[in-house]
C-alpha cells in the first residue's frame, strides 16, 4: 500500500454550485453576503444539488489515489462562517468592519454579541452526505477556536481565551455527534497557530484539547496547521507565518491529545528535523503546493517523502497537500493528487 494519503479540506465547487465562494466569487470585504439568497436560489433542489456535488468531490479523490478524503467543504462559503452560522451569539445582521492580515485588507464581520453556544448539530449530516459516496473514510474538518477568534468581531467576551473556550465547548458537541454517527476522522483547522504561537501556546493548544474532550480513541483527532495562502494563483508576494513557528509549538502539540497533525512543507520546505520532536503524533506532511499552478513531478515528491522518513517512522508518515484545494481548479486539483497519490504509495510502509 505505502504511505497513507489524505487531502485537507477545501476541493473546487462544481460549477452548478452557485453559492459563495472563499476560492472564487467570494468578496473579501463583505465575505459573508450573498449566502441567503444563493441558498434561497437553489430552492427546493439545494439538498440535491449539494448531495451532487459533494459526491463528486468525494469520488475525485478517491479516483486520485486519496486514502482519506474528505467532504471537499462543498457546502460552505468558507470552512470559518459556514460553521459559525450554526451557532448562536454571533450577528451575521449587524457586521462590524475589521482590520486582518496585518491591516493587508479589512473585513465586515459577523459580531459575537452574546454567549456562544451551539445552536443544532449539523455536521453529522455533512460527513453522512459525503460518506455516501465512497467505502473510503472520510474526514469532516472545523474551524478551531483561535481562527475563529480571528475572523469573528467578539464584542461580548473581551478575552480570546475565554471566548476560545466557549467555542471549543461547542465544537465538542459536533465532535461528540460525528463520533456516534461513525465517523473516524475529525479534524481542527488552526492555521492562526502558525500566525500566533505564543497565543497557541497560552491557551490555544489548552482550547484545542478541551474541543476534543472526550473524544473515543478509535477517533483520529487531527489538527491542520498552515502557514497562509493568497486568493489567487501563482501571487508571488504574500505574507506567510514564520518558519520558526511549527518549532515553537511542536512539543506542544506532541504533548496534547491531538493524533495526526497536518503541516506545510510544499510551498517553503522545512528543516526536517523539526519530525523529531514528534514520537507519537501522525504527521501529514504536505507535499503539494496549493497555490502554485507548477505540478510537483512523481519523483519530486517521492524523494521528499523519503527525506521525511529520515527523520519520522513511515507508520506514522501520510502524504497531503499543503491545504485545500479549492484554489486549483478541478482538473489541477486531480493532477496534483494524482501524483501524490502515485508518490507516497510507491514507498514502502
Amino acid at each position: 500500500m505505502g504511505l497513507l494519503t489524505t487531502t485537507i479540506g477545501a476541493y473546487p465547487k462544481p460549477d452548478y454550485i452557485d453559492l459563495p465562494d472563499w476560492f472564487g466569487n467570494l468578496d473579501t470585504s463583505h465575505p459573508t453576503r450573498g449566502w441567503a439568497a444563493a441558498v434561497s436560489a437553489m430552492g427546493n433542489d439545494f439538498e440535491a444539488i449539494l448531495t451532487r456535488g459533494t459526491h463528486q468531490a468525494v469520488q475525485d479523490q478517491v479516483n486520485a489515489g486519496i486514502d482519506i478524503p474528505t467532504d471537499g467543504e462543498i457546502a460552505r462559503e468558507n470552512y470559518i462562517h459556514y460553521h459559525c452560522r450554526q451557532l448562536s451569539g454571533i450577528d451575521f445582521d449587524i457586521l462590524t468592519e475589521k482590520s486582518l492580515r496585518n491591516g493587508s485588507y479589512s473585513s465586515f464581520l459577523p459580531t459575537v454579541r452574546a454567549p456562544v453556544t451551539s445552536e443544532r448539530l449539523f455536521l453529522a449530516n455533512d460527513w453522512r452526505r459525503a460518506q455516501q459516496a465512497t467505502d473510503k473514510p472520510v474526514k469532516i474538518t472545523m474551524p478551531g477556536p483561535l481562527t475563529m477568534a480571528d475572523t469573528l468581531v467578539d464584542e461580548f467576551y473581551g478575552d480570546q481565551k475565554e471566548f476560545g473556550k466557549a467555542v471549543a465547548e461547542a465544537l465538542n458537541r459536533e465532535i461528540l455527534s460525528l463520533a456516534d454517527a461513525g465517523c473516524r476522522h475529525i479534524q481542527i483547522d488552526e492555521p492562526l497557530f502558525a500566525r500566533y504561537p505564543d497565543r497557541a501556546l497560552l491557551f490555544g493548544v489548552e482550547n484545542l484539547d478541551r474541543a476534543f474532550h472526550n473524544c473515543p480513541q478509535e477517533v483520529v483527532r487531527t489538527a491542520h496547521m498552515c502557514c497562509g495562502y493568497p486568493d489567487k494563483i501563482d501571487v508571488v508576494d504574500y505574507p506567510k507565518a514564520p518558519p520558526q513557528s511549527y518549532f515553537q509549538i511542536a512539543d506542544a502539540m506532541e504533548d496534547s491529545s491531538i493524533m495526526a497533525l497536518s503541516l506545510e512543507d510544499a510551498h517553503r520546505y522545512n528543516d526536517l528535523t523539526l519530525l523529531e520532536h514528534f514520537k507519537t503524533t501522525q504527521i501529514i506532511l504536505g507535499v503539494v503546493a496549493i497555490a502554485k499552478s507548477r505540478v510537483e513531478a512523481v519523483e519530486e515528491i517521492r524523494q521528499r517523502l523519503l527525506q521525511a522518513l529520515e527523520h519520522i517512522d513511515a507508520h506514522r508518515l501520510i502524504a497531503g497537500p499543503d491545504c485545500g484545494l479549492g484554489i486549483l481548479g478541478r482538473d489541477l486539483a486531480m493532477e496534483k493528487m494524482r501524483h501524490l497519490s502515485e508518490a507516497a504509495h510507491s514507498i514502502d510502509s
